[in-house]
């Protein structure tokens, strides 16, 4: 999911932006309001997160024109402030959230979730794969008698597995299609979370996750059978 962050306080944006990423967002960073609206024109981003208080141009004026062109956008603001009548102005400019700062920035990342899940509720909500079961808008894997929640980016991973299942996918496709590009340090993210899925999955024995050497991976769906009938082929 793509976040766009508009923070002019460049080490707290930093960190903000680096949580967010280390959590499976993909991010662009804004330094205001202008660069923001500039920014959102080319990624069409999934949620923003906007500083109230911002140079050329504020957060609530950056929301009020991003909500006018695109008005189920989610939109988080960030404030120093508490006051009544600024909580009011958000909420009125049509605001998903409201925190005031300082914040954890696990907090941040907590209500991005749930507001992202009531968003795209109207998403394709379940994909199967054998008996196991992937709930996207909860983050929910049920795989046997197993119950696993998911991170955003592990969701989104095994969903893309499994709408290819038994297709070989190429590395370099994985990760511009789930991380947005091409890179040494994501690819070797990847693989961790691959790890996990296959840790998920393990209660299926009819799934595998398989590296295909020099390629990248495919998610094979084995038939009940299947594989009894590929062993007796072999000792024949």
């Amino acid at each position: 999911m793509k976040v766009l962050l508009a923070e002019d306080d460049r080490d707290f944006g930093n960190i903000l932006s680096q949580y967010l990423t280390i959590s499976g967002f993909e991010v662009t960073l804004a330094r205001d309001g202008k660069e923001a609206i500039r920014m959102y024109k080319s990624i069409k981003p999934d949620i923003c997160v906007l500083d109230v208080m911002m140079p050329e141009m504020d957060g609530f004026s950056l929301g009020e024109q991003l909500k006018k062109t695109q008005p189920e956008l989610p939109v988080i603001f960030l404030t120093a402030k508490s006051l009544k009548e600024d909580i009011i102005r958000g909420l009125k400019i049509g605001a998903d959230d409201y925190i005031t700062k300082p914040f954890d920035p696990e907090v941040l990342i907590l209500r991005i979730n749930n507001i992202l899940k009531r968003a795209y509720s109207t998403m394709n909500d379940e994909f199967r794969i054998s008996s196991s079961i992937l709930k996207f808008n909860t983050l929910e894997l049920i795989c046997g008698n197993s119950r696993e929640k998911l991170t955003l980016k592990e969701a989104q991973l095994l969903r893309y597995f499994i709408v290819n299942k038994n297709k070989v996918l190429a590395r370099e496709d994985i990760l511009n299609e789930i991380w947005g590009e091409d890179d040494y340090f994501l690819g070797r993210s990847m693989d961790v979370f691959i790890s996990r899925l296959r840790k998920y999955l393990a209660g299926d024995s009819n799934i595998d996750i398989r590296t295909i050497r020099g390629t990248g991976f495919i998610l094979e769906e084995i038939k009940p059978g299947e594989d009894h009938a590929n062993e007796d082929q072999q000792n024949n």
